[in-house]
């Protein structure tokens, strides 16, 4: 089973890169941020005890986020292995998730962050909003608080899957091609 960590800034490509890896090796793909729409808009008893967090303008706990994600893995056991996308974001995240993937005997084989320098993604972003409509791309000043808050949160928990040895940075420039090969040539050194 091939569990990945998939992380980046906003924009590195991780959607698109998601897509390329499930392909490749038939893994389920799950992003918190679409979780957590799905649990809401279903009015879930996990969606609504999200949602109120969110209207308050608060993060959801982690015991929540966990659960959503442990419902969701249990909703697929026959599957090959896991992408997480958008989580973990912290390092108490890393190690529920690692405790929950022990009890179903196995474990995040590799954290892959694409790495894509400040500038290009400040340009991707803003081509995004053109195509996607998303106002949230299209704001400099929120796009560069996104990147700022990115490196604040992600630096710890990329320390977590270094210090045991799960730990790849991809480089995120070159065409969609290149770093699917790149990101699979990372995925084949921890299988």
């Amino acid at each position: 089973m091939i569990n990945l960590v998939l992380f980046g800034p906003p924009g590195a490509g991780k959607g698109t890169q998601a897509e390329k890896i499930v392909e490749k090796h038939n893994l389920v793909h799950l992003s918190t941020g679409d979780i957590f729409r799905r649990n809401i808009k279903q009015h879930t008893e996990l969606g609504e005890l999200a949602k109120s967090y969110m209207d308050r303008g608060e993060l959801v706990p982690d015991a929540v986020t966990i659960k959503m994600l442990e419902s969701e893995v249990d909703g697929h056991s026959n599957a090959n292995g896991f992408i997480f996308d958008g989580f973990p974001r912290t390092t108490a995240q890393a190690k529920a998730l690692d405790v929950f993937l022990e009890t179903k005997n196995t474990s995040i084989t590799v954290m892959l962050a694409l790495v894509v320098a400040d500038d290009e993604l400040k340009d991707r972003l803003k081509k995004r909003a053109e195509v996607s409509g998303r106002t949230d791309d299209a704001d400099s000043e929120i796009i560069a608080n996104r990147i700022a808050v990115y490196k604040k949160e992600t630096a710890p928990v990329a320390d977590y899957y270094k210090a045991l040895n799960k730990y790849e940075e991809v480089d995120g420039v070159g065409s969609i091609e290149e770093i699917s090969e790149k990101l699979f040539d990372a995925i084949g050194s921890h299988e």
